[in-house]
């Protein structure tokens, strides 16, 4: 294994902030999909509380699973050397 060149090291941290930001982006879908009825309707304080933890816990999955999968994806693209 080689050195990385400037470009490779710009196209990986490019690749870590599409990540990050698409997983975010994702992740707010998520939760906002499942508590939007708590904002939507008048529910009671436990049925809220649910829903928050709920699309918490779901938000938190969608985020991880959308990270790894951009990464893993990006990692197993085939190397171009300049040759």
């Amino acid at each position: 294994m080689g050195t990385r060149s400037q470009a490779d090291r710009d196209a990986i941290t490019i690749e870590i902030g599409y990540a990050f930001v698409s997983g975010g982006f994702a992740a707010g879908i998520a939760f906002a999909a499942v508590y939007g009825p708590a904002w939507a309707f008048d529910l009671s304080p436990a049925a809220g509380r649910i829903l928050w933890a709920v699309g918490g816990v779901l938000a938190a999955t969608v985020f991880l699973l959308r990270v790894t999968h951009v990464l893993w994806r990006f990692a197993r693209r085939p190397q171009d050397d300049g040759k």
